[in-house]
Protein backbone atom coordinates (compact mmCIF):
# COMPACT_ATOMS: atom_id res chain seq x y z
CA UNK A 1 0.00 0.00 0.00
CA UNK A 2 2.78 2.38 0.90
CA UNK A 3 4.52 1.66 -2.40
CA UNK A 4 1.33 2.26 -4.37
CA UNK A 5 0.61 5.46 -2.44
CA UNK A 6 4.13 6.70 -3.18
CA UNK A 7 3.75 5.93 -6.89
CA UNK A 8 0.38 7.69 -7.03
CA UNK A 9 1.78 10.70 -5.19
CA UNK A 10 4.80 10.83 -7.51
CA UNK A 11 2.62 10.60 -10.64
CA UNK A 12 0.35 13.31 -9.29
CA UNK A 13 3.32 15.56 -8.57
CA UNK A 14 4.73 15.03 -12.07
CA UNK A 15 1.34 15.75 -13.64
CA UNK A 16 0.97 18.96 -11.66
CA UNK A 17 4.50 20.03 -12.65
CA UNK A 18 3.75 19.39 -16.33
CA UNK A 19 0.48 21.30 -16.07
CA UNK A 20 2.19 24.26 -14.41
CA UNK A 21 4.91 24.21 -17.09
CA UNK A 22 2.33 24.19 -19.87
CA UNK A 23 0.39 27.05 -18.27
CA UNK A 24 3.59 29.05 -17.84
CA UNK A 25 4.53 28.59 -21.50
CA UNK A 26 1.00 29.51 -22.56
CA UNK A 27 1.09 32.70 -20.51
CA UNK A 28 4.42 33.63 -22.12
CA UNK A 29 3.13 32.87 -25.63
CA UNK A 30 0.18 35.27 -25.43
CA UNK A 31 2.28 38.47 -24.99
CA UNK A 32 4.51 37.48 -27.93
CA UNK A 33 1.40 36.94 -30.07
CA UNK A 34 0.20 40.46 -29.27
CA UNK A 35 3.72 41.66 -30.00
CA UNK A 36 3.64 39.99 -33.41
CA UNK A 37 0.40 41.79 -34.26
CA UNK A 38 1.96 45.14 -33.34
CA UNK A 39 5.18 44.40 -35.25
CA UNK A 40 3.76 42.89 -38.44
CA UNK A 41 0.49 44.80 -38.80
CA UNK A 42 -1.11 48.16 -38.16
CA UNK A 43 -4.02 46.62 -36.28
CA UNK A 44 -4.67 48.55 -33.04
CA UNK A 45 -4.44 46.87 -29.64
CA UNK A 46 -5.57 48.12 -26.22
CA UNK A 47 -2.74 49.73 -24.24
CA UNK A 48 -3.25 47.35 -21.33
CA UNK A 49 -2.46 44.23 -23.39
CA UNK A 50 0.80 42.50 -22.29
CA UNK A 51 3.31 42.93 -25.10
CA UNK A 52 6.59 41.08 -25.71
CA UNK A 53 8.68 40.97 -28.89
CA UNK A 54 10.68 37.83 -28.08
CA UNK A 55 10.05 35.00 -30.55
CA UNK A 56 7.39 36.91 -32.48
CA UNK A 57 8.53 35.33 -35.76
CA UNK A 58 6.85 32.04 -34.80
CA UNK A 59 3.47 33.74 -35.16
CA UNK A 60 4.08 35.00 -38.72
CA UNK A 61 2.02 32.28 -40.45
CA UNK A 62 -0.85 32.84 -38.02
CA UNK A 63 -0.72 36.57 -38.75
CA UNK A 64 -0.90 35.68 -42.44
CA UNK A 65 -4.00 33.55 -41.88
CA UNK A 66 -5.63 36.37 -39.91
CA UNK A 67 -4.81 38.96 -42.56
CA UNK A 68 -6.04 36.65 -45.32
CA UNK A 69 -9.31 36.01 -43.49
CA UNK A 70 -9.80 39.74 -42.86
CA UNK A 71 -9.18 40.65 -46.49
CA UNK A 72 -11.38 37.77 -47.61
CA UNK A 73 -14.21 39.11 -45.49
CA UNK A 74 -13.79 42.58 -46.97
CA UNK A 75 -13.71 41.06 -50.45
CA UNK A 76 -16.99 39.27 -49.74
CA UNK A 77 -18.52 42.57 -48.67
CA UNK A 78 -17.34 44.28 -51.86
CA UNK A 79 -18.78 41.40 -53.89
CA UNK A 80 -22.11 41.79 -52.10
CA UNK A 81 -22.10 45.49 -53.00
CA UNK A 82 -21.59 44.63 -56.67
CA UNK A 83 -18.01 45.72 -57.31
CA UNK A 84 -16.36 43.99 -60.31
CA UNK A 85 -13.42 41.57 -59.79
CA UNK A 86 -10.64 43.93 -60.91
CA UNK A 87 -11.77 46.76 -58.63
CA UNK A 88 -12.11 44.35 -55.72
CA UNK A 89 -8.69 42.86 -56.38
CA UNK A 90 -6.85 46.17 -56.52
CA UNK A 91 -8.71 47.31 -53.40
CA UNK A 92 -7.74 44.14 -51.53
CA UNK A 93 -4.08 44.51 -52.50
CA UNK A 94 -4.10 48.15 -51.38
CA UNK A 95 -5.77 47.24 -48.09
CA UNK A 96 -3.18 44.51 -47.56
CA UNK A 97 -0.41 47.07 -47.89
CA UNK A 98 -2.25 49.35 -45.49
CA UNK A 99 -2.77 46.62 -42.88
CA UNK A 100 0.94 45.75 -42.87
CA UNK A 101 2.17 49.32 -43.21
CA UNK A 102 4.20 48.28 -46.25
CA UNK A 103 6.63 46.52 -43.91
CA UNK A 104 7.51 43.73 -46.33
CA UNK A 105 7.40 45.92 -49.43
CA UNK A 106 10.21 47.97 -47.93
CA UNK A 107 12.26 44.77 -47.88
CA UNK A 108 11.33 44.10 -51.52
CA UNK A 109 12.62 47.53 -52.51
CA UNK A 110 15.90 47.34 -50.59
CA UNK A 111 16.58 43.79 -51.75
CA UNK A 112 16.00 44.70 -55.39
CA UNK A 113 18.38 47.65 -55.09
CA UNK A 114 20.96 45.34 -53.55
CA UNK A 115 20.62 42.76 -56.31
CA UNK A 116 21.11 45.50 -58.90
CA UNK A 117 24.66 46.02 -57.63
CA UNK A 118 27.14 43.94 -59.59
CA UNK A 119 29.65 43.84 -56.73
CA UNK A 120 28.34 41.35 -54.12
CA UNK A 121 30.54 42.95 -51.43
CA UNK A 122 28.60 46.24 -51.72
CA UNK A 123 25.10 44.80 -51.71
CA UNK A 124 24.48 44.99 -47.97
CA UNK A 125 25.70 48.58 -47.83
CA UNK A 126 23.37 49.58 -50.68
CA UNK A 127 20.43 47.83 -49.02
CA UNK A 128 21.04 49.78 -45.83
CA UNK A 129 20.67 53.15 -47.57
CA UNK A 130 17.41 54.99 -46.87
CA UNK A 131 16.82 56.05 -50.48
CA UNK A 132 14.87 53.85 -52.88
CA UNK A 133 16.47 53.20 -56.26
CA UNK A 134 14.88 52.56 -59.63
CA UNK A 135 15.10 48.78 -59.25
CA UNK A 136 13.36 48.98 -55.88
CA UNK A 137 10.48 50.97 -57.37
CA UNK A 138 10.16 48.54 -60.27
CA UNK A 139 10.14 45.56 -57.91
CA UNK A 140 7.34 47.05 -55.81
CA UNK A 141 5.30 47.89 -58.90
CA UNK A 142 5.75 44.38 -60.27
CA UNK A 143 4.67 42.79 -56.98
CA UNK A 144 1.51 44.90 -56.78
CA UNK A 145 0.66 44.24 -60.43
CA UNK A 146 1.15 40.48 -60.10
CA UNK A 147 -1.04 40.31 -57.00
CA UNK A 148 -3.79 42.45 -58.51
CA UNK A 149 -3.76 40.50 -61.78
CA UNK A 150 -3.80 37.14 -60.02
CA UNK A 151 -6.62 38.12 -57.66
CA UNK A 152 -8.70 39.49 -60.52
CA UNK A 153 -8.55 36.05 -62.15
CA UNK A 154 -9.64 34.18 -59.02
CA UNK A 155 -13.36 33.53 -59.17
CA UNK A 156 -13.87 30.99 -56.38
CA UNK A 157 -12.65 30.61 -52.79
CA UNK A 158 -10.96 34.03 -52.88
CA UNK A 159 -10.84 34.39 -49.10
CA UNK A 160 -9.47 30.90 -48.58
CA UNK A 161 -6.87 31.41 -51.31
CA UNK A 162 -5.77 34.65 -49.65
CA UNK A 163 -5.35 32.81 -46.35
CA UNK A 164 -3.37 30.04 -48.05
CA UNK A 165 -1.04 32.46 -49.86
CA UNK A 166 -0.47 34.88 -46.99
CA UNK A 167 0.01 32.11 -44.43
CA UNK A 168 2.53 30.06 -46.41
CA UNK A 169 4.41 33.15 -47.62
CA UNK A 170 5.08 34.10 -44.01
CA UNK A 171 6.03 30.57 -43.12
CA UNK A 172 8.68 30.95 -45.83
CA UNK A 173 10.17 33.75 -43.75
CA UNK A 174 10.20 31.53 -40.66
CA UNK A 175 11.93 28.79 -42.68
CA UNK A 176 14.56 31.29 -43.85
CA UNK A 177 15.20 32.32 -40.25
CA UNK A 178 15.60 28.65 -39.39
CA UNK A 179 17.84 27.40 -42.17
CA UNK A 180 20.06 30.30 -43.24
CA UNK A 181 22.61 32.54 -41.51
CA UNK A 182 21.83 36.15 -40.67
CA UNK A 183 24.23 38.63 -42.26
CA UNK A 184 23.91 41.64 -39.94
CA UNK A 185 24.70 42.15 -36.28
CA UNK A 186 21.80 44.58 -35.79
CA UNK A 187 18.44 45.56 -37.24
CA UNK A 188 14.89 44.27 -36.97
CA UNK A 189 15.78 40.93 -38.50
CA UNK A 190 18.41 40.30 -35.85
CA UNK A 191 15.67 40.28 -33.20
CA UNK A 192 14.00 37.36 -34.95
CA UNK A 193 17.20 35.37 -35.21
CA UNK A 194 18.41 35.96 -31.64
CA UNK A 195 15.23 34.78 -29.95
CA UNK A 196 14.26 32.03 -32.40
CA UNK A 197 13.93 28.47 -31.10
CA UNK A 198 14.16 25.44 -33.34
CA UNK A 199 12.18 23.29 -34.05
CA UNK A 200 9.17 24.51 -32.08
CA UNK A 201 8.96 27.97 -33.65
CA UNK A 202 9.08 26.48 -37.15
CA UNK A 203 6.54 23.77 -36.35
CA UNK A 204 4.02 26.11 -34.70
CA UNK A 205 3.15 27.90 -37.92
CA UNK A 206 3.28 24.65 -39.87
CA UNK A 207 0.71 23.15 -37.49
CA UNK A 208 -1.77 26.00 -38.03
CA UNK A 209 -1.30 25.95 -41.80
CA UNK A 210 -1.86 22.20 -42.03
CA UNK A 211 -4.86 22.54 -39.73
CA UNK A 212 -6.27 25.25 -42.00
CA UNK A 213 -5.94 23.00 -45.06
CA UNK A 214 -7.49 20.08 -43.16
CA UNK A 215 -10.52 22.20 -42.22
CA UNK A 216 -10.80 23.37 -45.83
CA UNK A 217 -10.78 19.76 -47.04
CA UNK A 218 -13.42 18.85 -44.44
CA UNK A 219 -15.56 21.75 -45.62
CA UNK A 220 -15.09 21.01 -49.35
CA UNK A 221 -14.23 17.28 -49.54
CA UNK A 222 -14.87 17.17 -53.29
CA UNK A 223 -11.83 19.43 -53.76
CA UNK A 224 -9.46 17.53 -51.48
CA UNK A 225 -6.91 16.79 -54.21
CA UNK A 226 -6.81 20.41 -55.43
CA UNK A 227 -6.41 21.69 -51.87
CA UNK A 228 -3.64 19.19 -51.16
CA UNK A 229 -1.77 20.06 -54.36
CA UNK A 230 -2.06 23.81 -53.83
CA UNK A 231 -0.94 23.47 -50.20
CA UNK A 232 2.17 21.54 -51.18
CA UNK A 233 2.85 23.95 -54.05
CA UNK A 234 2.54 26.96 -51.72
CA UNK A 235 4.98 25.42 -49.26
CA UNK A 236 7.44 24.63 -52.08
CA UNK A 237 7.28 28.19 -53.45
CA UNK A 238 7.88 29.67 -49.99
CA UNK A 239 10.90 27.42 -49.41
CA UNK A 240 12.40 27.94 -52.87
CA UNK A 241 12.04 31.73 -52.63
CA UNK A 242 14.03 31.75 -49.40
CA UNK A 243 16.62 29.43 -50.93
CA UNK A 244 17.00 31.71 -53.98
CA UNK A 245 17.61 34.83 -51.91
CA UNK A 246 20.06 32.95 -49.72
CA UNK A 247 21.97 31.90 -52.84
CA UNK A 248 22.17 35.50 -54.07
CA UNK A 249 23.37 37.01 -50.78
CA UNK A 250 24.99 34.11 -48.96
CA UNK A 251 22.56 34.57 -46.06
CA UNK A 252 19.54 36.58 -45.01
CA UNK A 253 18.73 40.05 -43.68
CA UNK A 254 15.57 41.72 -42.46
CA UNK A 255 15.09 43.06 -46.00
CA UNK A 256 15.29 39.62 -47.60
CA UNK A 257 12.81 38.31 -45.03
CA UNK A 258 10.33 40.90 -46.28
CA UNK A 259 11.16 40.10 -49.90
CA UNK A 260 10.54 36.40 -49.25
CA UNK A 261 7.07 37.18 -47.89
CA UNK A 262 6.05 39.44 -50.78
CA UNK A 263 7.51 37.42 -53.64
CA UNK A 264 6.18 34.14 -52.22
CA UNK A 265 2.74 35.66 -51.80
CA UNK A 266 2.69 36.98 -55.38
CA UNK A 267 3.99 33.74 -56.90
CA UNK A 268 1.57 31.60 -54.88
CA UNK A 269 -1.40 33.74 -55.95
CA UNK A 270 -0.30 33.53 -59.58
CA UNK A 271 0.09 29.75 -59.43
CA UNK A 272 -3.30 29.27 -57.78
CA UNK A 273 -5.07 30.89 -60.75
CA UNK A 274 -4.57 27.56 -62.51
CA UNK A 275 -7.14 25.92 -60.21
CA UNK A 276 -9.37 28.70 -58.90
CA UNK A 277 -9.83 31.00 -61.90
Amino acid sequence: MNTKSSEIEQNTTESLALSRGWLTRSRRAVPSFWGSILFYTKLPLPSWFPIEFDRIARWCPVIGLILGASLGGIDWGLTFLGFPPLVRSVSIVALGVSLTGGLHLDGVSDTADGLAVTDPARRLAVMKESTTGAFGVMAIALILLLKSAALSELMTNRGLVLMLAMGWARWGQVAAITFYPYLRSEGKGALHRETFKFPQDLLLGLFFLVLFSAVWIYWQPQQWLVILITTLLSAAIALLTGWWFNRQFGGQTGDTYGAIVEWSEALILCSLTIWFS
